[in-house]
Formats: C-alpha cells, structure tokens, sequence
C-alpha cells in the first residue's frame, strides 16, 4: 500500500532532520579538530622557516622567504611596489634621493614619498590636519597630482625586474616580494647543532630494547598467571599489580642508589633494565590470556604440545591486538622518557644522551632561532605518531579470533 501525502512529508521532515543534526555535529566535530591540530600545523611549518619568519607579527603559516634577483653579477632583494598598473617585483638601484612626503589633502591619511625634482610648486596652499602646507604638482606613475608637502625626506629608485617602469619608495618601508619556500636545512642544522643524531640513535635503541623485552616479561608473566597453577599464584598477582599505585617519583632515589651500587649510572643500560618488568603489562596480558578458551590449550595438550609451545604458537599469535596495544604504550613511554634519563645521565655525558635531554639542552642553544626548536621537536615526534598510526587499528579490536565455532 502506497504511503499517503502525510506519510511521504513526515518522512521528508525527518530526513532532513537527521540530515542538519548529523551535519551540525561534523562541523562541530570539524571545528574542534582544526583547532586541537592547528599548534601541531604551525609547529611543522615553523620547522622549515628562517628565524626571521618564525618572528613575523602578524603570524604566517606557511614558510615564506623574501625573493632575490642577481643583478650585474650581485643578488639583490625583490620589493613588490605599485607600478601604477598593480604591484610587480622591482629591484634597488639608487638610495638617497632628495624628495618630499607630500599628502593627500582629500585623503589626508594617504602619504605618498616622492622626488622632489619630480614636483612642481603650484604657489598654493592647503589646509591638512590644522596646518598650512604649499600644493605641488606631483608626477606619479599613475599620472600627476595636486598634493601637499607635509616635510621633506630621501626615497630610493627602483626598477621593475621585468621591465623598464621606475618608481620611488622608502627602501626602509617597502614591501619585500617573498615565495613559499621550505628550509630542509633546518633538519641538518640541528641535528649537527647537539648531536641530535647521536641522541636520535641512543633512544631508537633504548626504546627498541624496553618494548622488547617488556613484551617479553609480560607475556611470560601473564601467561604464568593466568593458566599455570603455583602456590600463592594469586596473592603474588595481587602483590605485584598493587605496584602499580606507587608513583615512579617515589621510586627514583632508590632506583638511583640501585644504579650506583651496580656502575650502571651515566650508562644506557640505566634507561632499559629498570624498565624490563611492567605490572600493567602483565597484568594486560593475563586479562587477555584469560580469555582465550581452554579448549585450545586441553586441545594442544593432548597432541602432546608443551607450555611453550602453547604459549608462542597458540596464545601468542591469538594476542596481537593487546601486544601492539602494549608494545604502543612502552613505545610511547620509553620514548618520550625523560624524568628517569634527566637523574641517571649526568648532562656533561652527551655521548649517552636519548633525545628528550638533547632537547633540553637545544633549548639553551638555540634558543634565538625557534625554527631550530621546531625542527628538533618534529624529528622527536615523527617516529612515534608513524609508530601510533601504523598500530591505531588494533586499539578497536575488542574480540579475540579464536577459531573455535
């Protein structure tokens, strides 16, 4: 039975309903998002500009550099002025030009800096802003004015690059023609700045060996908690989860004293060792072996399969959303370490720097360049959001595949 004209409007009014509500929610979500990604933007952008650019008032996103012309064998800077047809670039050629600042007595607001032997008296005068001034017949570009001499000033020449056309301006005040052009030897610059490279390398292999071998430790310990039965398999499991309420700041001075007794202090293996054995770890991955149906593992043991055979072939290949989950947040945290590492290796020990002090002390060094500033923090954060995008996905899978129907 075919809908009634009531019908048919109801279900147009709800469409469009739904329609504006979902795309008021996506431009609000929009919004927000542009704002929240907007300081990461110009952090990027600032990364490849000069650090002139980075302190331009008002602000530009995007990197811009002034442009240069090589003239009779010299580089000279482009200014981009009005040649009475609309702004084209011109080049320098003469300072010191005697002229006038004469003003516009219908727009006294309007100045215009011109020669003077370009100017004719015209035995008048004009009252602008309360104050008598003699009229000129002034030769422009665009054509001769009527104008007022306000006080008499110098004015460069200047030629247009592509062309024949000659104006005047304040060198002083004009406007320079610039590009977008990126500065990739900010990269390079900073890198050999404070041995970025050297710290770069030093937290690639510190952050390699903390997620390596947490994974490691928890995934023994959790599969020993969660399917083989001791003595006391519980209460250990609680006394070693409750570890995690402790604060690391609370840890850090017998951690010290820990590193001193063994030599390990001003060394790499102070920033991985302590870090080997995570509670949140292991308890992620029991929680997650627990799981996983017994039937499998009773299934293996009758075809004769030891535990660590079960564990590496079984539970191991079943647990990869929580393993990069976990391998992702060591990642995160070992990376970006820098309390623990600021304690352990003292500052005059650059060899054994991770990047997050190396940072620090980029701060002092180039504190008058920002763009260098922007460009060590890129290099810091491009490793772990490439590592973060590649492993979102397993962040929303909530269902462990057990192949049991």
């Amino acid at each position: 039975m075919p809908d009634t004209p009531t019908q048919q409007q109801d279900r147009r009014r709800r469409l469009v309903r739904t329609t504006v509500n979902r795309g008021s929610a996506y431009l609000v979500l929009v919004l927000f998002a542009a704002v929240m990604l907007f300081p990461f933007v110009y952090m990027a952008t600032g990364a490849v500009k000069t650090p002139s650019d980075t302190f331009r008032y008002p602000p530009k996103v995007l990197p811009r550099v002034p442009l240069v012309a090589e003239i009779d064998g010299e580089e000279r800077e482009v200014f981009s002025l009005d040649f009475g047809s609309g702004e084209e670039p011109a080049v320098l050629v003469e300072t010191g030009v005697a002229a006038g600042l004469f003003v516009d007595p219908d727009n006294p607001e309007r100045t215009v800096p011109w020669p003077l032997d370009l100017a004719s008296e015209t035995g008048s005068t004009v009252t602008v802003g309360g104050e008598s001034l003699s009229t000129f017949d002034v030769q422009l570009v665009a054509g001769t004015e009527t104008l007022a001499l306000q006080r008499n000033t110098v004015v460069g020449r200047f030629q247009q690059l592509d062309g024949d056309g000659v104006t005047y301006a304040v060198p002083r005040t004009a406007t320079p023609a610039e590009t977008i052009d990126a500065q990739w030897s900010n990269f390079s610059e900073v890198i050999g700045l404070r041995d970025l490279d050297r710290a770069l390398t030093n937290t690639i292999l510190v952050t390699i060996l903390v997620v390596a071998g947490t994974l490691f430790t928890s995934i023994m310990g959790g599969y020993a908690f969660a399917r083989v039965r001791f003595p006391g398999r519980d209460k250990m499991f609680l006394a070693y989860l409750g570890s995690i309420m402790l604060p690391f700041i609370v840890l850090i001075i017998p951690l010290f004293q820990l590193m001193v007794g063994l030599g390990w202090v001003n060394h790499i293996g102070s920033l991985v060792w302590p870090f080997l054995f995570n509670a949140y770890g292991t308890f992620l991955m029991r929680q997650f072996f627990i799981a996983i149906p017994k039937d499998l593992e009773e299934a293996a043991f009758i075809d004769g399969a030891k535990r660590g055979r079960i564990l590496w072939t079984i539970f191991v290949p079943l647990s990869w959303p929580a393993i990069a989950t976990l391998a992702t947040f060591m990642f995160l945290y070992a990376w970006n370490s820098f309390i623990w590492p600021l304690v352990s290796i003292n500052v005059a020990n650059a060899d054994n720097f991770v990047l997050t002090l190396a940072l620090q002390q980029l701060g002092g060094t180039a504190g008058e360049s920002p763009n260098l500033l922007f460009a060590g923090i890129v290099l810091s954060v491009l490793v772990p959001f490439t590592v973060f995008a590649f492993a979102q996905r397993y962040f929303v899978e909530n269902v462990a595949t057990s192949g049991i129907k």
